[in-house]
C-alpha cells in the first residue's frame, strides 16, 4: 500500500510525515502478501485504487460497492482488517510525526512550540504577569483528567503494547544517527510488533468485566503517565526559567481521577465490591511501582559514608526502620554497611511491603513516605549530591506527590430515581417519588442533618446503597481522603436528589469525627432542560441550612458536573453546547452571589456532539471566570488512547491543558461589551436549531429509522464495556438509550447526525433576525462560537452523505420519509458555515486536517460499503450468522480507527 497525496499537498514541514506513511503502507502491504498471500494484496490494492479513483471523479458509489457486494463473510473481514492494519499505521505515523515536530521546536529554541508552557508563560509575562503572580497562581491549579470506562475504540491492551513498540522504534529513528544495521533492526522491530498485531484479534469475543476496564485504563496510569510525571514538571520548571529566569518551587498541579469501578449509573456489574477491589488493585499497582523505583535508586545511590557525608536525619532513619523492621534490616548485606541510602531505600521498600499487608509497621499513609523520600533529596542537596542522584529522587518525589498510594481519585456515580427508590423503601412512603421536590427537601432534612434513617431494610436498592456508603467509610479509613473523589448524581433535578445522598451517606456510616459527610457530592445536569435550572438548584442547595453546613466543611466549595452527552441527545448539539456556556455562566453569577466557589466538571466524550475537540480551545471558549485554576474533565474511549497513548504526546497533552488553564485563569479574556447581544443571537440560533432536531428526531417512526439506517444492532451485540447500551429495563427509545452508542452508530452510518442536525436552522434564523453581518461578526469574534462552528465543519468534513444514503436504504420506505430531511439541513449547514467563515472548503482554516482526514477515505469508505451489505445480509439472515456478525464488528473497529471522534 502507499499514500496518493501528491508532495504538493503536504506543507514543507509534513513533508517526512508524508515519506513515513508511504514507507509505513508498503510495509503493511509486505507484511499481507506474507501473512495471506500476493493476490489478496493484489485485490486490496484494486479496491483502494478505485476508492481513491471514486474520490477525485467525484463518482457515485455505485460502482464500487457493487465490486464489494455478496463477498463472503472471511474474505470481508480479511479485507475490512487489511485496511485497518493501513489505519494503524497511519494514526502511528501521524503520532510520530508530532513527536518530530516538537523535538524540532526544541532543538531550534528561537520560538516555543504553540500551545505549549513556554508559550503559555511568555503570552502571560507579555500581559504583565511577573513571576510572583504566575507562581501565586501554580497553588491554585488542580488539573484532573478522569478517565471513565465508556469505550468505542477500546484497543486491546495485547494491542497497545505492540503499538508501544512500533512507535519506539520510529521514533529512534527521528535524530537521524542510526547506522544502518540499527535502523535495519528498527525496522524488523517494526515489522515483528505489526505482523503480530495482524495475529492478534481486534477485539475479545467476551464482553469485558469490570475488571478488565480497570487494567486498560491502568495501561495508560502505570506505563504512560507513571513515567512522564516528571517529565511534565520538569517541562513547566524550564519553562519559567525560560520566561522568568528562574522558576518557583513547583505545588502539585495535576493528580488523576477515574470512573472504572464506581460508576453504578445503569451498570449493574459495580457495587461495593468492585469499589473496594478497584482502589485495592490501584494501590496495589502504585506501591509495587514505587518499589521498582526503590531499587534502582538503590543501585544508583551506593554513596559511601567513607567518600561523603549524609545527612544525620538519614542516619537515624536508617537505625529507626532497623528497630522496625528486624527482618528486613537482617537481610542487609555487610557490604553496604557504609551505604545509608542504599540501607535506606532497601528498608522502605520493605515498610512499602508492610503498607501492602495492611500491617501496623506499614506507611500510614502517603505522606509519611513522602517524607522518606524528601529526607533523600535534601541530604544529596546538602552534601554534593545534585549531580549524583538529586534528580532521579526528585522525580519519585514528583511521582508520589501525584499518585499518593491511590493512583486515581475513583469517583463513585449513580442515578437520582435509585436513590429515590431506596429512600422511599426505607420511609416506608410509596409516595415518595410522586411529591414535589420541595416537600421532598424538607422530608428530607432532618435525615440529611443527622437523624438517623430506618436501618437498612431487605430492599435490593437499600442493601447495595448501603454497602457502597459502607465500603467508601473503609476506604477512607485505609486509602486517605485523597483516594475518593466525588460522588455523582446522574440525572440530578433538584435540591432533593442532593439531600437524598446525603442522608443515604449518613445512614451508611460514611461520617467523620466532626460529624460531617466528608464527600462532594456533584449533581451531574444533563439535559437541556436540567442545565436550565441548574442555577435554581444551586441556590436552593446553598440556602439550605443543613446543606450550607455540609457545604461549609467542603471549604465552601460546590462541584457541578455538566453532561455534554445527554444534553446533546436531548436537544441537539446546538442547543447543548449554548445550554452548557450559559448554563455556567449563571452558575458562576449564582455561586458568586451566594458566597461559594464552584468547580465545574466537564463530563465531556470524544464526539464533537459530545463535547470532544481540543481541550487547549475548550477552555479559551469557555466563559470568563469559570476555569479559575480547575479543570476537571472526563477522558474516555478512544480520547485517551489519542492523548495518552504514546509518552512523549501525553506530556504535550498535560502540557496544552495546564498552559491553557494558566492563560484562562490568571488573565481571563477581557469583558466583551458585544457579548449581551450575542447572548441573544445564540438564544436565537439554539432555539430554532432544537426545534428542527427535536421534529427530525421526534417524527413518527424515526427510532425505527435509526435502527434500520444504522449498525446500533450490531453495536449493541459488541463486546465494547461492561455497561449495556440503554439503562436496564427499558425500551429502546431515545430517551432511554445511551449517548455514546447513538453517536457511534451515526458515526458508523457516516451521518454524523449528532453533530450538526439543526445548526443550518439555527443560524439561518439568526441571520433572518440580526443579519448576516452580525452573526458572522459573532462566528469571528466570539471564542465560543468560532470554535462550535470550526468544530461543526469538522464534522461535516468527516460525514460521508453518499454512503450515508446507502444506510439510510436499509429502512425501507422510511428512507424516502427520514433522508430528504438529512440533505436539507445538511446542505443549510454547510452552506451557513462556508458563507460566515468566507471559505470555499470545510476546512479551509485547517489544511493538515483536511489533508488527514483525504488520507483516510480511500480506506473507510470501502470499510463502509462493505458494512452496508453485510448489514443488508446479516439481518435478513434474522442476525444469527455468526460469520457476518464477526465481519460486521470488523467493519466497526475499523471504520472508528479511521474516522475517529467516534463516541
Amino acid at each position: 500500500m502507499s499514500a496518493s497525496s501528491p508532495v504538493s499537498e503536504y506543507a514543507a514541514p509534513d513533508l517526512p510525515l508524508r515519506d513515513d506513511v508511504r514507507r509505513l503502507g508498503a510495509v503493511v502491504g509486505d507484511m499481507l502478501a506474507e501473512q495471506v498471500s500476493p493476490e489478496f494484496l493484489d485485490r486490496v490494492e484494486a479496491i483502494r485504487t478505485a476508492a481513491i479513483a471514486r474520490r477525485q471523479k467525484g463518482e457515485s458509489t455505485q460502482g464500487l460497492a457493487q465490486t464489494l457486494a455478496g463477498m463472503p463473510a472471511g474474505d470481508a473481514q480479511a479485507l475490512i482488517r487489511a485496511f485497518s492494519a493501513y489505519f494503524q499505521v497511519v494514526n502511528i505515523a501521524e503520532r510520530v510525526h508530532r513527536i518530530r515536530r516538537r523535538r524540532d521546536y526544541q532543538r531550534q529554541g528561537d520560538a516555543p512550540q504553540p500551545e505549549g508552557l513556554h508559550a503559555s508563560l511568555l503570552k502571560l509575562r507579555a500581559q504583565g504577569v511577573d513571576l510572583a503572580e504566575a507562581s501565586a497562581w501554580l497553588e491554585r491549579i488542580d488539573l484532573e483528567p478522569v478517565f471513565t470506562a465508556h469505550p468505542t475504540e477500546a484497543v486491546r491492551r495485547a494491542l497497545l503494547e505492540k503499538e508501544q513498540l512500533m512507535v519506539a522504534s520510529l521514533v529512534a529513528g527521528l535524530d537521524k544517527v542510526r547506522t544502518p544495521g540499527e535502523a535495519a533492526a528498527d525496522a524488523a522491530r517494526f515489522r515483528m510488533a505489526l505482523t503480530a498485531a495482524w495475529q492478534t484479534a481486534d477485539s475479545s469475543p467476551v464482553r469485558p468485566t469490570v475488571d478488565d476496564e480497570r487494567e486498560h485504563v491502568g495501561f495508560y496510569l502505570t506505563e504512560v503517565l507513571y513515567r512522564v510525571i516528571p517529565v511534565f514538571y520538569e517541562s513547566l520548571e524550564h519553562a519559567f526559567t525560560a520566561t522568568y529566569g528562574s522558576a518557583p518551587e513547583l505545588p502539585r498541579v495535576l493528580r488523576f481521577g477515574t470512573w472504572v469501578g464506581g460508576d453504578m449509573d445503569g451498570n449493574p456489574n459495580v457495587d461495593a465490591g468492585t469499589i473496594a477491589a478497584t482502589l485495592r488493585a490501584q494501590r496495589h499497582a502504585i506501591v509495587h511501582r514505587y518499589q521498582a523505583e526503590l531499587k534502582a535508586l538503590g543501585s544508583l545511590l551506593s554513596q559511601s559514608t567513607q567518600l561523603v557525608q549524609v545527612s544525620p536525619e538519614v542516619l537515624r532513619r536508617v537505625d529507626q526502620y532497623r528497630a522496625l523492621l528486624p527482618e528486613a534490616a537482617a537481610r542487609a548485606r555487610p557490604r553496604h554497611a557504609d551505604m545509608p541510602y542504599r540501607l535506606l531505600l532497601d528498608l522502605m521498600r520493605a515498610r512499602l511491603h508492610a503498607t501492602l499487608d495492611e500491617q501496623d509497621r506499614g506507611y500510614a499513609g502517603p505522606e509519611a513516605f513522602g517524607q522518606d523520600v524528601a529526607l533523600i533529596l535534601h541530604s544529596l542537596e546538602a552534601n554534593r549530591g545534585v549531580h549524583a542522584g538529586w534528580f532521579a529522587v526528585r522525580r519519585l518525589a514528583w511521582r508520589v506527590r501525584t499518585f499518593g498510594f491511590h493512583l486515581a481519585r475513583l469517583d463513585v456515580r449513580q442515578e437520582s430515581g435509585v436513590h429515590a427508590r431506596a429512600l422511599a423503601a426505607a420511609l416506608g412512603d410509596a409516595g415518595f417519588e410522586a411529591r414535589d421536590a420541595s416537600a421532598r427537601a424538607a422530608l428530607l432534612q432532618p435525615y440529611a442533618a443527622g437523624e438517623q434513617l430506618l436501618p437498612a431494610s431487605t430492599e435490593e436498592g437499600n442493601s447495595r446503597l448501603d454497602a457502597v456508603f459502607a465500603a467508601l467509610s473503609q476506604a477512607r479509613r485505609l486509602h486517605g481522603a485523597d483516594a475518593l473523589g466525588a460522588y455523582i448524581i446522574s440525572m440530578a433535578h433538584s435540591r432533593a436528589d442532593v439531600l437524598t445522598v446525603l442522608a443515604l451517606a449518613r445512614r451508611g456510616g460514611l461520617v467523620d469525627d466532626q460529624g460531617q459527610v466528608p464527600l462532594d457530592i456533584a449533581p451531574l445536569f444533563e439535559t437541556v432542560e436540567d442545565l436550565r435550572h441548574g442555577p435554581e438548584v444551586l441556590r436552593e442547595l446553598a440556602t439550605d441550612p443543613v446543606y450550607r453546613r455540609h457545604l461549609a466543611a467542603r471549604g465552601d466549595t460546590q462541584m457541578v458536573m455538566l453532561g455534554y452527552s445527554d444534553s446533546g441527545k436531548d436537544g441537539g448539539t446546538t442547543a447543548s453546547r449554548w445550554g452548557l456556556q450559559r448554563g455556567q455562566v449563571e452558575l458562576l453569577e449564582t455561586a458568586h452571589a451566594l458566597g461559594i466557589r464552584l468547580t465545574f466538571f466537564h463530563g465531556r466524550g470524544g464526539s464533537i456532539s459530545r463535547g470532544g475537540g481540543k481541550t487547549t480551545r475548550a477552555v479559551d471558549a469557555s466563559p470568563r471566570g469559570s476555569v479559575d485554576g480547575r479543570l476537571r474533565v472526563t477522558e474516555q474511549g478512544e480520547v485517551i488512547h489519542r492523548k495518552y497513548g504514546i509518552r512523549a504526546l501525553a506530556v504535550r497533552s498535560l502540557e496544552q491543558s495546564l498552559g491553557a488553564v494558566l492563560v484562562s485563569s490568571i488573565r481571563p479574556r477581557p469583558p466583551e461589551p458585544r457579548e449581551a447581544q450575542w447572548r441573544r443571537i445564540m438564544d436565537t440560533v439554539s432555539r430554532a436549531s432544537n426545534r428542527a432536531y427535536r421534529d427530525f428526531v421526534g417524527a413518527p417512526g424515526f427510532m425505527d429509522y435509526f435502527r434500520s439506517a444504522t449498525p446500533i444492532d450490531v453495536i449493541e451485540r459488541m463486546t465494547l464495556g461492561s455497561r449495556p447500551s440503554r439503562r436496564l429495563g427499558q425500551d429502546a427509545a431515545l430517551d432511554n438509550l445511551r449517548a455514546i452508542p447513538w453517536v457511534f452508530a451515526w458515526s458508523q452510518a457516516r451521518a454524523t447526525i449528532p453533530g450538526w442536525y439543526g445548526v443550518g436552522s439555527g443560524l439561518a434564523a439568526a441571520v433572518d433576525e440580526f443579519g448576516e453581518d452580525a452573526v458572522r461578526e459573532m462566528g469571528r469574534d466570539w471564542p465560543f462560537v468560532r470554535t462550535f462552528l470550526d468544530d461543526i465543519a469538522m464534522v461535516l468534513a468527516k460525514g460521508d452523505l453518499d454512503i450515508a444514503a446507502l444506510f439510510s436504504q436499509l429502512s425501507g420506505e422510511l428512507h424516502g420519509r427520514f433522508f430528504p430531511l438529512i440533505q436539507a439541513e445538511h446542505a443549510l449547514t454547510r452552506q451557513w458555515l462556508l458563507r460566515l467563515n468566507g471559505s470555499d472548503t470545510l476546512l479551509q482554516h485547517d489544511q493538515r486536517l483536511d489533508l488527514s482526514i483525504r488520507l483516510r477515505n480511500p480506506y473507510v469508505d470501502p470499510m463502509s460499503l462493505l458494512q452496508v451489505d453485510l448489514l443488508r445480509r446479516w439481518r435478513a439472515a434474522g442476525r444469527e450468522d455468526e460469520g457476518l456478525l464477526r465481519a460486521l464488528v470488523a467493519s466497526v473497529n475499523g471504520v472508528s480507527q479511521g474516522v475517529q471522534n467516534t463516541g
